[in-house]
C-alpha cells in the first residue's frame, strides 16, 4: 500500500476562457490552475467539484484532446503523469421545509460526469454559470447521483449555513431513506468541526470522515487534507477507502483547529462579535431579539447524543495551521520556503526549525514549528470570521 495527500473539495472559478463558474472564487481558479497547484503544494489527489459546468467540461476535454489529461485505470483523471484529479460537483438541495444544504458528489470517468450534467440540466437553472444551486432535495439528489455511478457525500455538515446538521436536521435519517443513508460512505466535517465533535453522534460511527479544504483559491488549497492508503490514485481505490475496504483507508485527518473555523461558536451580527459562554450558546446575552449565527460547537451540543466522543477505530485527528495563517508570513514568504523545501507539507509537517530558519528569520521558523506542536493561542472564529492566531 502506498500514502497520498488528499483534498476532496476544491472549487474552480472561472473557464480557462474567463467565464465565471461559482461566485467568490479567485479569478485563476481554474482547472489546470488547480491540477498545478496541487503538485506544488503537495497534494496527491484533489476532488474538483465544479465539473459539471459546460464551460469546465470544455476545458476538460481540451486538456484531454492536447494529452495534458488522461484517464485512469480504475477511474479519475491524471494530469501530466502527476497529479490524480476526481471529477466531481458540489450541489445546493432544499428540503420541503424551507432550509438547505450542500452534498459532494464524485464520478469515476469523464463520460460519467457528462451524462449527469446532462441530467443535472433539468434540474439547475443555469448550469454553465451557477451550477450549484438545484430545485432538488436531498434524497432527489442521492437518487440521482447513485442512477448514474456516482458516490455522494454530505459537505461540511455542522456549519450553520448550508448544511445539513447545521441547518435542516438532527439526523439524517430525516433527509435520506435507509437504503441510501447506508450507501453514503463519508461525511465531510468542515472547517469549523473536528472528528472528535462529529464522534458525538452515533448514527456516524459506521461513516468515515474526511477533511478537505473546500478551497475558493489557490492558496486555501490544501489547507484541510487526509492521509489515504492505497494501491494507487485512482477513483476506486479511493472509493475503497472510503469505505474502508480491502485493507484501503484513511490512516490520519488534517484540519484545522476548529476553533480558527469562520462558524465554530455562535456569533451575535448585531454586537458584531463571538459570543463567550460555555455551548450551546443560542441567543445573544444583549437581546433575545438579536440574530444569532449558531456555531458548530454550539449546534452539536444541541443534537448530540452523547456526552463523550467515540472514536473507536477512527484515525487520529491533526491539527495544522497553514503558512497563510501566520502572522506576517505573506505570499513572498510562503514561494520562498516551498521553493526550497518542494511544498508547503513538507514545510509544516517536516522541517526542523533549523531547517526552516536557514530560509527564514527565525521568528516566522519559531511560529512554524509552534503551530506544529499546537502551542499557538488561538481568537475563536464565528458569524463568517475566521478565527486568528495570537503571537
Amino acid at each position: 500500500m502506498n500514502k497520498y495527500f488528499v483534498d476532496l473539495h476544491v472549487h474552480i472559478g472561472r473557464s480557462s476562457g474567463g467565464k465565471e463558474i461559482k461566485k467568490a472564487t479567485a479569478n485563476n481558479l481554474t482547472f489546470e490552475n488547480i491540477a498545478y497547484e496541487s503538485y506544488r503544494k503537495g497534494i496527491d489527489v484533489i476532488g474538483v467539484v465544479d465539473c459539471i459546468s459546460p464551460y469546465i467540461l470544455e476545458d476538460i476535454n481540451g486538456l484531454v484532446s492536447r494529452g495534458e489529461l488522461v484517464e485512469k485505470n480504475g477511474g479519475g483523471m491524471e494530469y501530466r503523469g502527476r497529479q490524480s484529479l476526481m471529477l466531481g460537483a458540489e450541489i445546493e438541495t432544499h428540503e420541503k421545509h424551507g432550509c438547505s444544504s450542500h452534498s459532494l458528489c464524485f464520478f469515476p470517468t469523464l463520460k460519467h460526469i457528462t451524462d449527469f450534467s446532462d441530467e443535472m440540466s433539468k434540474h439547475i437553472k443555469n448550469i454553465r454559470s451557477f451550477s450549484l444551486m438545484s430545485r432538488l432535495t436531498g434524497q432527489e439528489l442521492f437518487d440521482i447521483v447513485d442512477e448514474f455511478g456516482g458516490v455522494y457525500i454530505p459537505a461540511h455538515a455542522f456549519t450553520p449555513h448550508k448544511s445539513f446538521y447545521g441547518n435542516c436536521c438532527k439526523s439524517l435519517h430525516e433527509i435520506f431513506d435507509d437504503r441510501s443513508f447506508g450507501r453514503i460512505p463519508a461525511v465531510e466535517l468542515g472547517l469549523s468541526a473536528d472528528s472528535m465533535m462529529a464522534s458525538q453522534l452515533s448514527e456516524l460511527d459506521g461513516k468515515t470522515f474526511i477533511s478537505n479544504s473546500d478551497a475558493h483559491s489557490l492558496p486555501k488549497m490544501g489547507r484541510e487534507y487526509n492521509i489515504f492508503e492505497m494501491e494507487d490514485a485512482s477513483y476506486t481505490e479511493v472509493l475503497k477507502a472510503l469505505w474502508n475496504k480491502d485493507g484501503r483507508r484513511i490512516v490520519a485527518n488534517y484540519g484545522l483547529n476548529p476553533k480558527l473555523g469562520k462558524y465554530h461558536r455562535s456569533y451575535c451580527e448585531i454586537c458584531d462579535k463571538v459570543i463567550k459562554g460555555e455551548p450551546p450558546v443560542l441567543k445573544c446575552p444583549a437581546s433575545d431579539k438579536h440574530r444569532v449565527v449558531v456555531g458548530a460547537r454550539d449546534r452539536l451540543e444541541v443534537i448530540k447524543d452523547r456526552d463523550e466522543p467515540d472514536m473507536t477505530g477512527r484515525p487520529t485527528y491533526n491539527y495544522q495551521i497553514p503558512l497563510e495563517f501566520l502572522p506576517k508570513v505573506g505570499p513572498k514568504t510562503i514561494d520562498k520556503l516551498i521553493e526550497h523545501f518542494g511544498s508547503e507539507m513538507k514545510v509544516i509537517h517536516e522541517a526542523s526549525f533549523e531547517e526552516i530558519a536557514k530560509v527564514v528569520k527565525e521568528d516566522m521558523a519559531r511560529n512554524i514549528v509552534l503551530a506544529r506542536e499546537g502551542k499557538l493561542d488561538i481568537n475563536v472564529g464565528g458569524g463568517g470570521v475566521y478565527g486568528r492566531i495570537e503571537v
